[in-house]
């Protein structure tokens, strides 16, 4: 059935920042006979995006995120979805529905943690029955980590207890559509309990094995030599749900997940930035007046993001030994997540994938085959050192 539609891969979002990018990623990077086109409700500003590509064949289709028979329409037309319309807490439900019960791939960049638990205790196991794989968090969030953490498991000795902590380390700015979830996020704590609670009462755990995450108060990392801080992202979330669903992680499995930084003042100026952003989220006016200093659709220019970096340094230890992995690449939130993003649709359309369905996650859906598809598109994972304990 999936090779009888008219589409590999229908983008929704192409008109935004990040939506843009990676329709440019697409258009020069797709595979010869891509099947593909662009979604959304404005057709004036899809023909700018189509004329911007240099595609005046590629096809434009109409969806709104608030018209549920038009997604409904696209995704019974394409194999894979990918949505970049966020905050996905206000504007994505209806697109996982519609693929959910179309059977159709989805691919997003969310980092909402909200979002992502209220989808699977919605929409997972009629995902399930129609074998389509509800992947969420394939940018920046949570790709890196996800995808980190795997290759340092695979450094390391096999079915034996593992620890692996994570630490981040970026120089790059923000977009709207980013400060926009973000700010949603902080704002709604109360109902990001409740959605986890939630989840947790369906959810199976793992049988016989253990999988926790940890994180210590901000300290000096032995090994890796730089002050970490626990961040509060998806990405430890995604790591430990990969690590339940993969018999590979080890009979006992934890992973902590840091920012990185080399000084102590840096520590406490992260801490202070981060809880005054959250405690202005709650405050409406004071919400609503940061948003639009930094209106959707908006983000870092070209030069800019030439200038952005990520690293993302693991520390794995079990079996006696200790391995240092390191993932790399530009820009993070934009430029690299456009190329994760795509080339997870890709892998989701033409990779011979490990069985799955419903709600997963990379490392579940796709593992190594997207691991090597963005390696090659040059996004690099390394091993940095190794000992035995």
């Amino acid at each position: 059935m999936a090779d009888q539609r008219d589409f590999d891969i229908v983008l929704f979002g192409a008109t935004g920042f990040t939506g843009g990018l990676t329709a440019d990623y697409l258009a020069a990077h797709g595979p010869a006979g891509l099947r593909w086109a662009l979604a959304g409700r404005n057709p004036a500003k899809l023909e700018a995006v189509r004329d911007r590509l240099g595609l005046p064949d590629l096809p434009l289709l109409h969806a709104d995120a608030t018209d549920a028979p038009s997604l409904q329409a696209v995704a019974e037309r394409t194999r894979v979805v990918i949505t970049t319309v966020g905050p996905y807490i206000e504007y994505g439900e209806p697109l996982v529905a519609a693929c959910a019960e179309a059977g159709t791939d989805y691919v997003d960049l969310t980092g909402e943690p909200e979002f992502i638990d209220t989808m699977y205790v919605r929409h997972h196991a009629r995902a399930v029955q129609t074998g389509a794989r509800i992947v969420h968090a394939c940018g920046f969030d949570s790709i890196p980590h996800d995808l980190g953490v795997l290759f340092t498991v695979k450094q390391l000795p096999d079915d034996v207890p593992l620890t692996i902590r994570g630490s981040v380390r970026s120089n790059a700015t923000a977009s709207g559509g980013t400060f926009a979830s973000a700010l949603t996020a902080f704002s709604r704590g109360r109902q990001m309990k409740k959605a986890s609670a939630e989840r947790r009462a369906v959810e199976p755990r793992p049988q016989g094995r253990k999988v926790r995450t940890v994180a210590k108060a901000p300290h000096k990392d032995p090994v890796l030599g730089t002050w970490v801080v626990p961040l509060p992202t998806i990405d430890p979330f995604v790591v430990k749900r990969s690590a339940a669903a993969r018999a590979d992680y080890g009979p006992e499995f934890s992973y902590a997940h840091y920012a990185g930084v080399k000084t102590l003042r840096y520590v406490v100026g992260g801490v202070t930035g981060v809880g005054l952003l959250a405690a202005a989220a709650q405050v409406g006016p004071v919400r609503r007046a940061l948003l639009s200093r930094l209106p959707a659709g908006t983000g870092p220019d070209e030069a800019r993001r030439e200038r952005s970096w990520f690293t993302v340094d693991f520390v794995g230890e079990g079996g006696g030994r200790r391995v240092r992995t390191r993932v790399s690449g530009g820009d993070p939130g934009y430029t690299e997540t456009a190329k994760m993003l795509a080339e997870s649709a890709l892998c989701l359309a033409f990779d011979d994938n490990p069985e799955s369905a419903g709600s997963v996650t990379t490392s579940v859906a796709m593992g190594e085959n997207l691991m090597d598809r963005i390696v090659k598109a040059g996004i690099s994972f390394d091993v940095t050192g190794s000992e035995d304990l």
